[in-house]
């Protein structure tokens, strides 16, 4: 049996928009993946003071809410309700949270108890030593 029919399998052409709107979601998504490794050298160039304590986390935090709405857009656009976009949203903060309360500390030693101090040396004095300092 002989037909005319393309296979089912066989994709559209693609068009010369088609394809540089999959280049530019391409190179979003390659940057924003690769924008956590890229911003933590930043410390050293900017210094502790701009980018450590809740300055730095709210930047970041801010950071990473603008590098997910165009993924909360989409998922409005799929899904046709806020729900989606929200339960995303809410989970993006949870893990941010944990990362910045938990995490963080813990692989900064910021929550480890200080160390018992170091005993100087003993000094003996001989028995009767004071008595002639009178």
């Amino acid at each position: 049996m002989t037909t005319t029919d393309a296979p089912a399998t066989s994709a559209p052409p693609r068009t010369l928009r088609g394809r540089l709107a999959t280049a530019a979601t391409a190179t979003v998504g390659a940057i924003v993946g690769l924008a956590p490794h890229v911003l933590h050298h930043i410390g050293p160039l900017l210094g502790v003071a701009l980018i450590a304590g809740t300055g730095g986390t709210i930047l970041f935090g801010l950071l990473g809410l603008a590098a997910s709405v165009p993924m909360l857009l989409r998922l409005h656009r799929r899904f046709r309700t806020w729900r989606a976009p929200a339960l995303a949203l809410a989970l993006f903060a949870v893990a941010f949270a944990v990362s910045t309360l938990v995490v963080g500390p813990l692989i900064s030693g910021a929550r480890t108890p200080p160390a018992p101090p170091v005993p100087g040396p003993v000094v003996s004095e001989p028995a009767g030593h004071a008595a002639h300092h009178g």
